[in-house]
């Protein structure tokens, strides 16, 4: 399922991790392992943070998703299902058929 994850880090905790080089691992093992359709990566609530878009193959990937962004960066993460033009066209089909 398509899924937005929104990340926002903890200035402190990601500020030690740029300094011991953590940051740039979590990140580049994270877009590895998911392979986004889209990543973003801007200031979230004044904090640092990102949207990333990925497929959620399975609910149970979720710790193994997350864990590094709390762990290392003193992250909170929001996932959120998200539908493509088609599939709002495709719900409104089924909730309102013809």
């Amino acid at each position: 399922m398509r899924t937005i994850l929104k990340v926002e880090m903890s200035v402190e905790a990601t500020n030690a991790a740029i300094k011991d080089g953590r940051l740039g691992k979590v990140m580049a093992s994270t877009l590895e392992r998911l392979k986004p359709e889209a990543a973003y990566f801007t200031a979230v609530n004044g904090k640092r943070g990102g949207y990333i878009v990925f497929d959620l193959q399975d609910p149970s990937d979720i710790p193994s998703i997350c864990e590094p962004f709390f762990m290392e960066c003193g992250a909170t993460c929001e996932l959120a299902p998200a539908m493509t033009m088609e599939d709002v066209q495709k719900g409104l089909e089924k909730a309102f058929p013809s």
